[in-house]
């Protein structure tokens, strides 16, 4: 039971670090969009989850400052070396820009529901297993 809980927040875990590095990209072209030449990025969500998942991304272990003796030592997954996608804008530029702000807000608003659903099945996850716990 407990592996199957362990790969599903795993998975849970990984869809939500992907989505964060998404939300900051869009964000970033949101940002920019008045930027001369600037050039509008995004990532595919499914490609690099399933990469997260089949580790094979590059993982940079970082360790935890401790301060005391009683502390644990564990060492923190970083995904590093994400494939970067430049968008082909539907309407050209005269200053080179390729960010179109509906096409940004639609993608921000998307990844952002999909966040939020993520961490509400995730809570709603963790309540049942509680409330099992709690009955016996």
């Amino acid at each position: 039971m407990f592996d199957k809980l362990d790969t599903w927040v795993n998975f849970h875990q990984q869809a939500l670090n992907i989505r964060e590095i998404r939300q900051n990209i869009l964000a970033a072209n949101i940002a920019n969009s008045d930027t001369p030449n600037y050039q509008a990025q995004d990532i595919d969500f499914n490609a690099e989850l399933s990469k997260a998942l089949n580790n094979q991304n590059k993982i940079n272990n970082v360790g935890l400052n401790i301060t005391s003796n009683h502390h644990i030592q564990i060492k923190a997954p970083i995904m590093t070396n994400h494939d970067v996608l430049y968008r082909i804008p539907y309407q050209a530029a005269a200053d080179g820009n390729t960010v179109e702000m509906d096409q940004e807000r639609t993608a921000f608003i998307d990844n952002s529901i999909h966040y939020q659903s993520n961490l509400t099945f995730l809570g709603e996850k963790f309540k049942n297993i509680m409330a099992v716990l709690q009955q016996g």
